[in-house]
């Protein structure tokens, strides 16, 4: 669920919505959600200073938390 919400975020968000790729590492509290876009795209999803996936991080923690979970995201360059 959670994996699904970040990957149509930055799908909406980006100018080669196919190079997306967002992994998901399990653990019992806490899930760790991996976020990979094409280079050229890297800067609309971390957005200016930081804006956009500060914003992406409070709606997956949001989610999380109804979730009883946490999550977090982490944008690989």
């Amino acid at each position: 669920m959670l994996k699904d919400l970040i990957e149509y975020i930055a799908k909406s968000l980006v100018d080669n919505p196919d190079a997306v790729k967002v992994s998901e590492i399990e653990g019992e509290q806490t899930s760790v959600i991996e976020l990979k876009v094409a280079k050229e795209d890297l800067g609309k999803v971390i957005g200016k200073q930081g804006r956009t996936a500060r914003a992406m991080r409070t709606i997956l923690s949001a989610a999380s938390t109804k979730a009883n979970k946490r999550a977090v995201l982490e944008i690989i360059e």
